[in-house]
């Protein structure tokens, strides 16, 4: 067997969210020669040192990234990033605050964009580096939504039809003001120059979050017919939504697998704002927005996609009424040519080469390119060592204190964690789709990190 032509290194946080996408990226990588190490986010940077020169994909660029930047650089590691948020962003001024930083950006050498409008969002940032080339390729989260990797969830969604029934998705997105741990408030994460923009978005979620707290029990009355299932975002508590499902009598709140099988399977999707809305407009399932609270600001800035893509609804009647027509087959998803227009302009990559095939060509010529990367001397790869000895150190003393997030607790809601077996049965699904000829390798190197390699 021929060697692999570099390492690639996936870190996951939201298992949930992100890994079968990053499964998928694997599998086109290692069919393509590489050899893929993936895994929770955490420790894959705790271990980080344990790793060849290798390219690490981001999934983020703000300013916490930065330490670890470095500390990669040292070892000879090249970093290429997404934003894994990018797709629905705050305000430019605000989004470069919280999720761009200029110190973490003049380590990366790649940026891979969801679509046109992410990529202009970045060239407008004043300290994007000059130099940094900027890659439309879209995100392998989006080649999940498309047809010829439907059956990978099918038996997933039909597992949950025979389990619910007919069922009514309601998708919640509150963790700036519902946050797992209080320090996750969205106001302790934003600059103080943008302090009156998260504030008044920390206002307007918690009264939104609010109307979905009456709104739970009022479909449980309304509709009898069907289940109501909740899921919260992976950085919420879901304990106010135990609570409410308690006093129902068909109200379920979960958080297992990815998103995609559950809207496979529900009859209609209901959110305020949440990207689960862009997942159901691509796979053709009608979402419906609950919008009784609006602050056009902040829909403007904010949460427009989602909503948009959705049938939206500003009050209790019509919202009642558009459920209804749904689910008696009467209405279907929301569509128009604008909504079109609007999409392609925010994720590429929806016809043609899958997104993950052209992020691997990317990564192919970053990797064929003479100048290379991974040169690093060894007093700098000493230096890598010991700073990440350092700092693994100094997470695991924080993970004791009551609201870090570094609490295992907390690692666990987050990337609760697959078997052997399960990831070998991913890649072999996925192998199944791609209409691979040659069987993967999976290996697992640790309990939350696998490798997969031809």
């Amino acid at each position: 067997m021929a060697a692999p032509k570099a390492s690639l290194i996936l870190p996951v946080e939201n298992q949930v969210r992100e890994l079968d996408a990053k499964v998928l990226l694997s599998c086109v990588a290692a069919e393509r020669g590489f050899s893929c190490i993936l895994g929770a986010w955490r420790e894959l940077d705790f271990q980080i040192a344990s790793f060849p020169p290798s390219l690490y994909l981001s999934k983020g660029l703000a300013s916490g990234h930065t330490k670890m930047f470095y500390i990669m650089r040292k070892l000879g590691h090249e970093i290429g990033a997404w934003d894994e948020e990018a797709l629905v962003h705050m305000e430019p001024a605000t989004y470069y605050s919280v999720r761009l930083s200029s110190a973490a950006l003049q380590y990366v050498s790649h940026l891979f964009a969801w679509g046109d409008e992410n990529a202009e969002l970045w060239r407008r940032y004043p300290d994007l580096p000059r130099n940094i080339p900027i890659h439309v390729t879209g995100n392998p989260r989006g080649d999940l939504l498309r047809p010829e990797m439907s059956g990978y969830f099918a038996r997933e969604a039909e597992e949950l039809r025979r389990a619910y029934g007919e069922f009514i998705l309601v998708n919640t997105n509150f963790g700036e003001v519902n946050a797992f741990y209080p320090n996750q408030d969205i106001l302790r994460s934003a600059m103080v120059t943008n302090r009156t923009f998260a504030e008044g978005l920390r206002a307007y979620k918690k009264a939104i979050f609010e109307d979905f707290k009456q709104l739970i029990p009022a479909l449980d009355k309304a509709f009898p017919r069907c289940s109501i299932v909740i899921r919260p975002h992976p950085s919420e508590n879901h304990l106010v939504y135990q609570e409410i499902a308690s006093r129902c009598e068909r109200v379920q709140v979960t958080s297992e697998g990815n998103v995609v099988p559950w809207l496979k399977a529900a009859r209609v999707l209901v959110h305020n704002g949440c990207t689960t809305a862009i997942e159901a407009y691509l796979m053709g399932v009608p979402a419906v927005s609950y919008q009784v609270t609006v602050n056009e600001s902040y829909e403007r800035e904010f949460y427009r996609l989602p909503n948009f893509l959705s049938h939206q609804c500003f009050n209790d009647r019509d919202f009642e009424d558009t459920l209804d027509r749904i689910l008696y087959g009467e209405l279907g998803p929301a569509r128009g040519e604008e909504r079109r227009a609007l999409m392609g302009h925010f994720l590429a990559s929806r016809e043609g080469p899958l997104a993950s095939r052209r992020i691997v060509e990317t990564l192919e010529n970053i990797v064929n390119d003479p100048s290379g990367f991974g040169r690093s001397t060894l007093t700098s790869r000493w230096h890598g060592r010991y700073l990440v000895t350092k700092r693994r150190v100094k997470k695991k003393l924080d993970s004791y204190r009551p609201e870090s997030k570094y609490r295992p607790e907390f690692q666990r809601h987050r990337y609760p964690g697959v078997s052997l077996e399960e990831m070998r049965e991913k890649v072999a699904r996925f192998q199944d789709l791609l209409g691979a000829k040659k069987k993967l390798d999976v290996e697992q190197y640790s309990r939350d990190i696998f490798r997969i390699y031809p």
